[in-house]
Protein backbone atom coordinates (compact mmCIF):
# COMPACT_ATOMS: atom_id res chain seq x y z
CA UNK A 1 0.00 0.00 0.00
CA UNK A 2 0.90 3.42 -0.95
CA UNK A 3 1.83 5.88 2.14
CA UNK A 4 0.59 9.04 2.76
CA UNK A 5 4.13 10.98 1.62
CA UNK A 6 3.89 9.05 -1.87
CA UNK A 7 0.10 9.86 -2.34
CA UNK A 8 0.75 13.42 -1.50
CA UNK A 9 3.47 12.95 -3.79
CA UNK A 10 1.29 11.43 -6.25
CA UNK A 11 -1.33 13.88 -6.08
CA UNK A 12 0.92 16.79 -6.73
CA UNK A 13 2.15 15.08 -9.89
CA UNK A 14 -1.10 14.95 -11.32
CA UNK A 15 -2.20 18.45 -10.05
CA UNK A 16 0.73 19.88 -11.78
CA UNK A 17 0.11 18.16 -15.02
CA UNK A 18 -3.54 19.16 -15.01
CA UNK A 19 -2.37 22.67 -14.72
CA UNK A 20 0.48 22.31 -17.43
CA UNK A 21 -2.05 20.79 -19.77
CA UNK A 22 -4.49 23.55 -18.80
CA UNK A 23 -2.06 26.44 -19.11
CA UNK A 24 -0.90 25.33 -22.90
CA UNK A 25 -4.01 23.94 -24.18
CA UNK A 26 -5.57 27.78 -23.20
CA UNK A 27 -2.27 29.31 -24.56
CA UNK A 28 -2.13 27.14 -27.93
CA UNK A 29 -6.13 26.96 -28.73
CA UNK A 30 -7.79 30.00 -27.49
CA UNK A 31 -4.96 32.52 -27.50
CA UNK A 32 -5.06 33.14 -31.27
CA UNK A 33 -8.69 33.98 -31.30
CA UNK A 34 -8.31 36.72 -28.90
CA UNK A 35 -7.50 40.02 -29.52
CA UNK A 36 -3.56 41.12 -29.22
CA UNK A 37 -4.55 44.28 -26.69
CA UNK A 38 -6.80 42.01 -24.74
CA UNK A 39 -5.29 41.36 -20.92
CA UNK A 40 -4.97 37.34 -20.81
CA UNK A 41 -1.98 38.45 -23.56
CA UNK A 42 -0.02 39.17 -20.35
CA UNK A 43 -0.27 36.05 -18.71
CA UNK A 44 1.32 34.19 -21.45
CA UNK A 45 4.74 33.79 -23.51
CA UNK A 46 4.79 34.76 -27.25
CA UNK A 47 3.45 32.39 -29.39
CA UNK A 48 6.68 31.28 -30.97
CA UNK A 49 7.48 29.67 -27.60
CA UNK A 50 4.48 27.34 -27.59
CA UNK A 51 6.71 25.36 -30.30
CA UNK A 52 10.33 25.83 -28.76
CA UNK A 53 9.27 24.81 -25.42
CA UNK A 54 7.62 21.42 -26.21
CA UNK A 55 10.80 20.50 -28.73
CA UNK A 56 13.39 20.95 -25.83
CA UNK A 57 11.27 18.99 -23.23
CA UNK A 58 10.87 16.16 -26.29
CA UNK A 59 15.46 16.57 -26.72
CA UNK A 60 15.68 16.10 -22.97
CA UNK A 61 13.40 13.80 -22.82
CA UNK A 62 15.26 11.83 -25.42
CA UNK A 63 18.70 11.99 -24.04
CA UNK A 64 17.30 10.31 -21.02
CA UNK A 65 15.89 7.66 -22.53
CA UNK A 66 18.58 7.29 -24.08
CA UNK A 67 21.01 7.30 -21.34
CA UNK A 68 18.55 4.77 -19.21
CA UNK A 69 19.25 2.67 -21.97
CA UNK A 70 22.48 2.62 -22.14
CA UNK A 71 23.09 2.36 -18.32
CA UNK A 72 21.17 -0.47 -18.56
CA UNK A 73 22.37 -2.14 -21.50
CA UNK A 74 26.23 -1.52 -19.61
CA UNK A 75 24.93 -3.33 -16.31
CA UNK A 76 23.60 -6.28 -17.97
CA UNK A 77 27.03 -6.74 -20.01
CA UNK A 78 28.33 -10.05 -19.83
CA UNK A 79 32.13 -10.39 -20.37
CA UNK A 80 33.19 -12.28 -23.64
CA UNK A 81 34.57 -16.00 -22.83
CA UNK A 82 38.00 -16.97 -24.00
CA UNK A 83 37.99 -19.38 -26.29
Amino acid sequence: MATGVDQAAGMSLVVFSLVLFTYYSVWVIILPFVDSDHFLHKYFLPREYSVILPGIAAVILLICIGAFTVVIMWKNRKPKKAD
